[in-house]
């Protein structure tokens, strides 16, 4: 992993990022979503501040990492949802684990209290991932939608700030 840095999210990694999340899209245990946004859509619903890219040495994106706003409701300034996708050939590598804490890094400095997300239960390599970075589970939503034809559950994972008052 020596080979990785990380490095705010640009315009012109649209493609990359847009091919890496169809990518988890297509897996089946990643999102509810089957299509990747546009990339304006994209731009449109995550914050600029806390989007990140993680490179390899010759500058090819291998991950991601951006928050939404849970809400617009300004008591809940304070609550991202976040979403991390990695290269299926580069995963296993811990890049996942640098991009979460490269975020809740820049979230706790930027005063935010919880990060949250959801994971299908059969995504265990995420929901192990989310444990070791300090997030814990809160709960079980069943049978919240359908997805390729049949319900699914999702488990609402939190990280609440230690730093954060």
């Amino acid at each position: 992993m020596a080979d990785i840095s990380l490095r705010a999210m640009r315009p012109t990694d649209a493609d990359r990022v847009l091919a890496i999340y169809q990518t988890g899209l297509d897996d089946g245990h990643a999102s509810f979503e089957t299509t990747a946004p546009t990339w304006a859509a994209f731009d449109a619903a995550r914050l600029p501040e806390h989007r990140f890219v993680a490179v390899d040495g010759a500058g090819t994106v291998r991950g991601w990492i951006a928050v939404s706003p849970t809400s617009t409701r300004p008591v809940y300034a304070g609550v991202v949802e976040h979403s991390v996708y990695v290269d299926p050939a580069a995963r296993g590598q811990g890049i996942a684990r640098l991009l979460l804490a490269e975020l809740v890094a820049t979230t706790e400095a930027a005063g935010i209290w919880t990060i949250q997300s959801g994971v299908f239960p059969e995504n265990t390599a995420s929901l192990a991932l989310h444990r070791r970075a300090g997030f814990r589970a809160v709960g079980v939503r069943e049978r919240v939608g359908r997805h390729h034809g049949g319900w699914r559950d999702v488990v609402l994972l939190e990280r609440r700030s230690t730093v954060v008052d």
